[in-house]
Formats: structure tokens, sequence, C-alpha cells
């Protein structure tokens, strides 16, 4: 399994923060069992008036991922953990809970299926269904067009890549853009 810890904005992790960070996501790997964690990747970032941690764990096509601010980074890890931690029980028991119901005696294994959450996620959401006409733009045309809407995510096609885009709006108010591309 990789374990990285990264700085952004200027910040340049210790090793005591890279240490504590990689006891601390131990709990996480537990969960998953270590052999089917593939990498943990965790991304400190520093603002003038808090601290921001990134987490992302790579489980074979499942992706689980926490972001959370505070004041201090010891403790912006913790309430990492301790999201990521609440994320992953949360689904075994749905699935568990969705194993039972079905009637399937077998035990859960700890690796995720990522299918089944797909469908789970799906099934208990999923409440309309809507058709989009994508006409090229630039990001600044999309984000107009967001915020003439009333939404916080846009859907649009790039005038330069001609791929789709999606540009939304962050917790701390800027923008953001995800970039499409085939498997």
């Amino acid at each position: 399994m990789k374990f990285e810890v990264l700085g952004k904005n200027g910040f340049n992790p210790t090793n005591a923060i890279k240490a504590y960070a990689q006891k601390r996501f131990e709990k996480v790997v537990s969960f998953f069992g270590p052999e089917v964690v593939d990498e943990i990747r965790v991304v400190c970032k520093v603002y003038k008036d808090h601290h921001k941690v990134e987490v992302n764990v790579f489980s074979g096509k499942t992706i689980v991922r926490a972001e959370v601010s505070d004041e201090d980074m010891y403790a912006a890890i913790d309430k990492a953990n301790d999201k990521l931690v609440s994320q992953i029980r949360k689904h075994k028991d749905k699935l568990k809970n969705h194993l039972e119901k079905e009637g399937i005696k077998q035990a859960y294994s700890q690796e995720f299926d990522a299918e089944q959450l797909e469908k789970d996620i799906l099934a208990a959401q999923l409440v309309k269904n809507k058709k989009i006409d994508l006409r090229p733009m630039t990001s600044e045309e999309a984000i107009s067009a967001m915020e003439l809407a009333g939404h916080d995510f846009y859907v649009f096609l790039d005038q330069d890549t001609k791929k789709t885009n999606v540009v939304y709006r962050r917790d701390d108010g800027d923008y953001a853009i995800i970039e499409t591309q085939p498997i």
C-alpha cells in the first residue's frame, strides 16, 4: 500500500505530521483490510485562517474521499479520519442490511463492492432524470450561465477541448471545474 502526505499552498508537511497522519489512517486501512487498499493520499493545505486536509483512499475502482478544515492541522487530520471511518461504516452497514433483507447468508467481505455502492446510491437518491443540450462555451461563460440559473453546478461542452465539463461552486466560494476523459 502506498501512503503519501503532500503539502500545497506553500506548506511542506513535517515528518511529525506525516507520521501522525499515517498512524491516524491505520484505522481506515483496518476497515478495508491492508491487502485491499492500494493508496492513501493526504493533501495538507494552509490558509490564513484555517488548515485544510483532503484524503483520498483508493481501493480498486472505489475511491473514498474526505475534506475537512480546522484551525489546527492535527485536528483537521483527526476530523478527516473520523469522516472517512463514518463513511465506511455507513456503507458497510448499508450493504450488510441489504444482504440481510435479501436473505443472503454469506458473510460480507471487507472489500468494497463499487457496483453495489453505485446501485445503493442510485436507488436511494435518484429522484429525477434530466436531459440537457450541451453547447460549446468557455469556463467563464459556464460560470455566468450557472449563476444565472441559480445552480451550484453547471454541465457544459468546453469549446476548446470539445469535452463535457462540470463547473461548480466550492465551499470557500471559489469555482472549480471537473474535466471528463474516457477511461
